[in-house]
């Protein structure tokens, strides 16, 4: 085209620059509606998967930029609850290695607390037991919300017939005398993580991480009471298991996953 009007190609390239057309426009309007559906959980990474486009992540990445599409980021910062020894606690079998081959190979377990703002009780937290063996089992509801750490909120968990590792950190309600009982009777082998060392259950921990960053933050969980909270950790809780994409999971949700294998959601 450039030669019939006799122009060089720099020049047409540089007026054509000039005019201002975004070439982006549509992929603007369905990242918009990506970002939107995730609630503002997800970053660019996720963005370009699910609008699976051939446009480089460096692109959507100014677009969402350009845009104002800013994810909910964690914020960094030291922290450790530990306070010491209170019974002997078994080796750390799982060793940071949180991969599995199938189902019920390992599960991971801790039991973290959210704080609610209103109610008769302001300073008492809830607390959710749960266990994850690639995706988050049961609803909070089932998992008994407690006020405190309670060793009953994992006594359903433990399954007839099923022995995997059971990994948690180093919480007094995985040292209950009854715990360690269903334990024996069942016979999976118990794990622990190090004194203080969140990481070495980094996989449990990271999913709570991500609750608190992409919903308990910025949706103010503070200003719930109590029994209000019961419904946005449902909520996460299945929008973890059946629509959040993962990147180790070929883009695709832990339900997704399982059923794409062939296995039971």
């Amino acid at each position: 085209m450039t030669c019939l009007p006799g122009i060089a190609p720099s020049g047409y390239h540089y007026h054509h620059a000039r005019l201002a057309i975004d070439k982006y426009a549509g992929l603007r309007v369905r990242a918009a509606e990506a970002f939107a559906a995730s609630k503002g959980r997800y970053g660019y990474r996720r963005v370009k998967a699910m609008l699976r486009t051939g446009v480089s992540e460096k692109a959507v990445r100014r677009i969402m930029a350009e845009d104002g599409l800013v994810a909910h980021a964690p914020k960094r910062r030291r922290y450790s609850s530990y306070e010491g020894e209170t019974t002997p606690a078994p080796d750390n079998l799982a060793d940071r290695e949180f991969t599995a081959r199938r189902p019920n190979e390992k599960w991971l377990r801790t039991s973290p607390g959210s704080r609610p703002g209103t109610g008769r009780c302001t300073s008492r937290r809830r607390r959710l037991s749960r266990w994850q063996d690639r995706r988050v089992h049961g609803r909070f509801r089932s998992r008994r919300g407690a006020r405190q750490p309670d060793a009953r909120q994992g006594r359903g968990n433990a399954a007839g017939g099923v022995k995997p590792l059971v990994h948690s950190d180093r919480g007094c309600h995985c040292r209950w005398p009854g715990w360690l009982d269903l334990m024996e009777r069942y016979g999976p082998a118990r794990s622990m993580s190090a004194k203080g060392c969140s990481p070495d259950n980094a996989a449990a921990e990271g999913f709570f991480g991500r609750m608190k960053t992409e919903s308990v933050y910025p949706e103010h969980w503070e200003e719930r009471t109590r029994d209000e909270v019961l419904i946005p950790v449902d909520d996460c809780i299945r929008w973890y298991n059946h629509e959040r994409i993962k990147r180790s999971l070929g883009w695709m949700s832990p339900v997704q996953y399982r059923q794409s294998q062939g296995m039971a959601a």
